[in-house]
């Protein structure tokens, strides 16, 4: 699928990763005529984290090697310390619980890598996310046309972040933080092809990283479990678990880290043989205690759920808030179905008021707000 505009012989950086969604983003570009180059982001990473990097940048290479492009590594690291692994940091040890993929989108990957790219002659820069610009608009697909209640608030010559197809990878929860300044210099190639196309273009194209398991890890830094990734910079403080009736049933590690809805980590000491799941329901940093509950008859939203959730730290990716007084959709959390909602505004921040409560919307964690298919914005949950 080529854009609307030909930018046929335009200078492209491409944030390559060593994966294949990045590989076939460089391809694609690169068969439609752009001048490429790619470029692997090297960042800040401890010791105990391993070397999964060099193999990541080797591929990367491998790739630019391939597709006869220049290859250039970026090396981040201090950016990455200080706007993303510092602020993880701070928020866990204020007992919130942030969200370092969106911090790394938002400071380097459109931040510190777009005004290195944009120094140094690029016209655009390109990553493998999957999300895709109102530029790049399929008008044939009927569910992706824009309605006019939007472009009332999106100025004729903006980019509308859209959802990408593969809703199962659709990852504009994460790019709620994305501004006109940075779009307008952004590609998206794969954001409306699935997965599964994503990986077969890939093979047919004979690229190497055809078959290459996604990253799982933090953010770009690697595979580290964020509970041993954590331990080695916050200490450790046993605490009780309480049940509901403020008994202690149980013990866990330290207040900091867990997060609300989660039922792993902690040790429940007084159980049945029938006893069911625990679930987090509320942290007392003050007493470093957990409460925690059973799941009850109809769920947790119908009992412990909040219809209305404050948001700070605002982003309107049109440059100004959308129509207060129109109907919209969120999610809380990555991959959550989208939630019917309305806005309303609190001085300098905003209150979502859903339809039907949300249970565990957890301080810290991002709301990312809808119209149909597309990114209107979103904040930081209070």
């Amino acid at each position: 699928m080529k854009n609307k505009i030909n930018y046929k012989n335009k200078k492209v950086f491409v944030a390559l990763s060593g994966g294949v969604d990045s590989s076939v983003t460089a391809i694609l570009l690169k068969k439609q005529g752009y001048a490429v180059t790619g470029v692997f982001i090297k960042v800040w990473q401890p010791d105990f984290a391993g070397s999964q990097w060099k193999k990541d940048c080797a591929d990367a290479k491998q790739i630019c090697d391939i597709l006869d492009i220049p290859f250039v590594v970026l090396n981040l690291g201090k950016e990455y310390r200080r706007s993303v692994f510092d602020y993880m940091i701070t928020e866990y040890q204020k007992g919130r619980t942030p969200n370092p993929d969106v911090m790394c989108n938002k400071k380097l990957k459109f931040g510190a890598f777009l005004d290195f790219a944009l120094k140094n002659g690029a016209d655009f820069i390109a990553t493998g996310h999957y999300v895709y610009t109102s530029e790049n608009l399929d008008v044939s697909r009927p569910s992706l046309k824009l309605g006019r209640e939007t472009s009332k608030f999106f100025k004729s010559k903006d980019r509308k972040l859209m959802a990408g197809a593969d809703k199962n990878k659709d990852q504009s929860y994460f790019l709620w933080t994305l501004t006109q300044k940075q779009l307008k210099y952004c590609l998206f190639p794969i954001g409306q092809y699935k997965k599964s196309q994503v990986r077969k273009l890939a093979e047919e194209f004979g690229l190497p990283t055809a078959r290459k398991k996604d990253s799982q890890g933090l953010c770009i830094i690697g595979k580290v479990k964020m509970k041993e990734f954590l331990r080695r910079f916050i200490p450790q403080k046993q605490g009780d678990v309480l049940n509901q009736d403020g008994e202690i049933i149980g013990r866990h590690k330290g207040v900091y880290f867990y997060t609300l809805g989660q039922r792993h980590g902690f040790e429940i000491s007084k159980k049945g043989v029938l006893d069911k799941p625990y679930y987090i329901f509320a942290k007392d940093f003050k007493n470093n205690s957990l409460t925690v509950l059973n799941k009850p008859a109809g769920g947790f939203a119908s009992k412990y759920g909040k219809n209305e959730i404050e948001i700070k730290d605002i982003n309107w990716i049109a440059g100004a808030p959308p129509d207060l007084s129109r109907k919209y959709k969120a999610r809380i959390r990555y991959r959550q179905p989208l939630q019917g909602c309305g806005l309303q505004n609190n001085a300098k921040k905003i209150i979502v008021k859903f339809d039907i409560p949300q249970w565990a919307a957890t301080p810290g964690q991002s709301l990312v707000i809808y119209d149909g298919e597309i990114c209107l914005g979103g904040g930081v949950i209070v």
